[in-house]
């Protein structure tokens, strides 16, 4: 096939349309590529239920072991259960999924021994090098024995490493509804859970990569609706949702309301500060609101900004030494799981701490989601520069009002802030508007929305 890589090769991760815009051929090729790169002799991979995924993973395997690699396929996997495996055997591994994508999609994310990330400035921008030069000619043959591919699995001892890191021993019995969307969390969700007091409501827990009851996204309102509507019916204590590759997760309350997910980074991030005696960093991007690092430092910890993307979240967590590290996207990050992210570790916590006292979880979040935020909301432009030039013009030189460009354009006033970000695949501007009310938050969001889409 004729592929074009600028295309497939993202910022942190392969994906693109099966067979359109690559296939097992082109695995292959990344398989042979990925072992050149990181210098590995042995990997470990893992897919997901897509039915694309088998094929893909087990083309990369044949790839790597062409280049004298041995290869543990741990099969069907979450993303974070391959982190496990990259972290526990100390292997470098890739995982075959397209996260929440739709079903036509499929994709490789990459890691280094200990799920260190492999991206464009880690390896990423050499492997798609690599690749490129071979597509016509395939990858050189090589002098080495070629290597084993065997299986293992991993199921099991990923849950009990997760549960070695919350005390759930004291909770009290919860309901609790699990949306998987026919993702990879209604694979995990039963053994990790297995044994708590939980009364478990699953939703969607058949493993289906053509995701036929709703997209496996659930930081989309839309892809919520059932298990809000679930927790109401089934007067839960309360909901979990998660996307396809089940490493991040959405919590719904008891009224079937959204917790966003900066409450959970902050809430998360008490209990860690805790655990740690008090002390500790915790990173957070410049999406997350206000509450974040006040709740850090509340409880003792360093808050640590930084740009969005998991890629700089590890960068900054391995650099720091931080304890924790969580996202606006519901990426959670965590110092005793490789600094690798793991939405079942945020999950667990949730239960942990709703278990472990009387109320209800709204009241529990209430006191970490302080401001009105407006969510993200993405724009097609044109201009994506010009547009940016604009907002920095309304608002630049006046007093009170500070402009940063660690990550698009981050505006900041006493009462509110807001970030305007430009996609690095597609011509969308991203807003995320917070302020100290609803009313000065609508505002706001309004001024940079006629702005961007004058």
């Amino acid at each position: 096939m004729t592929a074009d890589l600028s295309q497939l090769v993202k910022a942190y991760d392969v994906r693109g349309v099966v067979p359109d815009q690559w296939d097992e051929t082109l695995a292959e090729l990344f398989g042979a590529a990925f072992v050149q790169v990181t210098g590995a002799d042995a990997i470990v991979t893992g897919h997901d239920m897509r039915p694309s995924s088998p094929g893909l993973s087990r083309a990369f395997a044949r790839g790597a072991a062409a280049r004298g690699v041995d290869v543990t396929e741990i099969g069907l996997c979450s993303t974070d259960q391959l982190y496990y495996a990259s972290g526990a055997f100390g292997l470098a591994g890739a995982m075959f999924t397209a996260s929440h994508n739709p079903a036509q999609y499929n994709g490789i994310k990459m890691c280094r021994p200990g799920a260190a990330p492999v991206g464009q400035d880690t390896g990423l921008a050499e492997i798609r090098e690599l690749v490129e030069s071979w597509i016509d000619s395939g990858a050189p043959a090589s002098d080495a024995t070629p290597g084993t591919i065997t299986q293992r699995d991993t199921l099991e001892d990923y849950s009990a490493h997760l549960r070695g890191l919350v005390d759930l021993t004291s909770i009290r019995p919860l309901k609790v509804v699990v949306d998987a969307g026919n993702g990879m969390g209604g694979h995990t969700v039963p053994t990790v859970f297995a044994g708590l007091p939980l009364t478990l409501v699953p939703m969607y827990f058949e493993l289906d990569g053509t995701f036929p009851n709703h997209e496996a996204n659930p930081l989309d309102p839309a892809n919520i609706v059932d298990l809000q509507k679930r927790v109401r019916e089934e007067d839960a204590d309360l909901g979990i949702a998660f996307d396809g590759d089940a490493d991040r997760c959405f919590v719904v309350d008891e009224r079937g309301e959204p917790v966003s997910p900066s409450a959970i980074t902050a809430l998360v991030a008490a209990r860690e500060l805790a655990r740690h005696g008090g002390k500790g960093t915790v990173i957070h991007n410049l999406i997350t609101s206000w509450s974040v690092p006040e709740v850090v430092r509340e409880n003792g910890g360093t808050p640590v900004r930084t740009r969005v993307g998991h890629s700089f979240i590890k960068a900054e967590m391995a650099t720091s030494g931080a304890i924790f590290g969580g996202e606006h996207s519901a990426h959670y990050y965590f110092k005793g799981f490789w600094n690798a992210d793991t939405g079942m570790l945020a999950a667990l916590h949730v239960l942990a701490a709703l278990g472990g006292q009387e109320g209800t979880l709204s009241a529990l979040v209430a006191q970490y989601d302080r401001y009105a935020g407006s969510g993200e909301i993405n724009s097609t432009v044109d201009d994506q520069t010009g547009r940016l030039a604009a907002i920095k013009a309304a608002y630049g030189g006046h007093e009170g009002i500070t402009l940063d460009e660690l990550d698009g354009l981050t505006v900041s006033a006493t009462d509110w802030w807001f970030n305007v970000r430009p996609s690095n695949t597609e011509p969308l501007l991203r807003l995320n508007a917070e302020a100290r009310d609803e009313a000065t938050m609508t505002k706001v969001r309004d001024e940079v929305l006629a702005i961007i889409r004058g």
